[in-house]
């Protein structure tokens, strides 16, 4: 029975000794998890053994266990290289078409020839479905598909609103209005231009023509002695004609007016402020809410609707309202336009793609617009260590491990998503060769238990 206890010593050591060289051969493959040897003695049971004089019969390897510590990040500045810094797993599907999914902590990705984002074995990353907003619509692993990344930012919108916050010169001189023409800037004061795109997505440009008007009094005269400006009924007042391309300035931008050269008509107090006045046509407190534009009559208005009829690309004709930020001001500065923005784009094409610490995957484009395209899905196990080990870093699911448990990076008890990163292997390779020289020992010393059990043995043969 001695060689037998040595010889399981033997296979124990052995044992040791590959699950040591097996770390130690990994120690630089990404995501990789240690393992440890764990054994356990032997003994004979009987009903009627004398547990006083039990002699132990060797050992016996009781387990392989897999060691989830946490890795050290490796930083790579690569947006598609993702690490998990916490508890979790990544999920991918083999193919399309199956239901069978495996788990990694290594998120090296790429993007396949159709656009999907994959492993390095080809397996399709899992996402959990968002809104536009990128919300967790769902936290389910059922509902998490593989991830695809748009060629182009889908389909151009027109735009529908424009909005406009500007200083103007306090001491520009004043002009007659009616005297504006587009192509003369001596009947303008100043001008600025933006883009805006139709339905096709074709770009346009927005020309908005600001021309101070000239002091008149009660009667509509013009008042040219500067002692007698307090006399104006149109102080501090200004008109905004609009153009689209090079076409005639735009008419009608207000619903049921005569076809005319239309404009929006500025009011400013004499701090610099612009005037809004409320429903019945008085001085109100300006708020965000309320456009500070008033009509050729003193009305206020929403939003005057601009019309660019026929863009001449086949598009359909390009309508818009044109904000007026009620934090405009006139001061003595020169003119300034100090933000302006519209909602319409075209198509874009794919310029990047990002994960943020909560796995919400965006999709950049040309056209500045940003595509939420779901949520890195992670999944946990009530006890990982049952996980199969199947190769490339993986694991599947066992009876034991439990179902995965899915759910969102930086909730619950998942950890952060880092993106850039890279999870090493847990391996100590220190603390891995001081295991590797122990398993040596004990591998030699159950060799010296059965060359002293040889030697035994050859002397009980030679008595006789």
């Amino acid at each position: 029975m001695s060689f037998n206890t040595s010889i399981s010593g033997l296979n124990a050591a052995q044992k040791d000794l590959n699950v040591t060289g097996n770390n130690i051969a990994n120690a630089k493959s990404t995501g990789f998890k240690k393992s440890r040897a764990e054994f356990g003695d032997i003994y004979a049971v009987s009903a009627f053994g004398n547990s006083k004089t039990a002699v132990g019969q060797g050992v016996i390897n009781q387990a392989v266990s897999q060691q989830f510590t946490q890795g050290n990040l490796d930083f790579t500045d690569r947006s598609l290289d993702l690490a998990i810094s916490g508890e979790g797993f990544f999920a991918f599907q083999p193919s399309l078409d199956s239901a069978e999914s495996v788990f990694s902590r290594a998120g090296a990705l790429t993007v396949d020839k159709d656009g999907y984002l994959v492993n390095q074995a080809g397996e399709f990353l899992k996402a959990l479905p968002t809104d536009a907003d990128g919300n967790s619509q769902s936290t389910s692993l059922a509902t998490a598909d593989p991830v695809r990344l748009p060629a182009e930012a889908g389909e151009p919108r027109a735009t529908t609103e424009a909005d406009q916050l500007f200083n103007l010169p306090a001491g520009a001189d004043g002009l007659d209005p009616s005297n504006f023409q587009w192509d003369d800037p001596n009947t303008y004061t100043q001008a600025n231009s933006q883009r805006v795109f139709d339905s096709l997505g074709n770009p346009h440009t927005l020309t908005s023509y600001f021309v101070k008007e000239e002091p008149v009094d009660a009667s509509g005269d013009p008042i040219t002695d500067p002692d007698d400006y307090d006399q104006a009924v149109n102080k501090n007042t200004w008109r905004v004609f609009y153009q689209f391309d090079d076409q005639e300035p735009v008419t009608n931008i207000y619903p049921g007016s005569v076809p005319s050269q239309d404009y929006q008509r500025l009011q400013f107090d004499g701090n610099g402020g612009l005037v809004v006045k409320n429903g019945a046509g008085d001085p109100a407190a300006p708020t965000s809410n309320i456009d500070a534009v008033v009509d050729g009559s003193g009305n206020p208005i929403t939003a005057p609707a601009l019309t660019l009829a026929n863009p001449g690309t086949g598009a359909d004709d390009l309508t818009l309202t044109m904000d007026i930020n009620d934090s405009s001001t006139q001061y003595s500065s020169e003119f300034n336009i100090g933000d302006q923005g519209q909602d319409g784009y075209t198509t874009g094409q794919l310029t990047g793609v990002s994960v943020g610490s909560d796995g919400l995957i965006r999709a950049s484009y040309s056209n500045g617009q940003n595509v939420a395209l779901g949520k890195v899905a992670l999944v946990d196990f009530r006890n990982p260590q049952a996980l199969k080990q199947v190769g490339d870093n993986q694991w599947i699911e066992t009876v034991d491990s439990g179902e995965p448990l899915a759910g969102e990076a930086g909730s619950g008890t998942f950890g952060a998503i880092q993106g850039g990163a890279l999870e090493a292997s847990n391996v100590d390779l220190t603390q891995e060769l001081v295991n590797l020289i122990t398993a040596q020992r004990n591998f030699q010393a159950n060799s010296r238990a059965i060359e002293a059990n040889k030697t035994l043995s050859d002397t009980i043969i030679g008595i006789r």
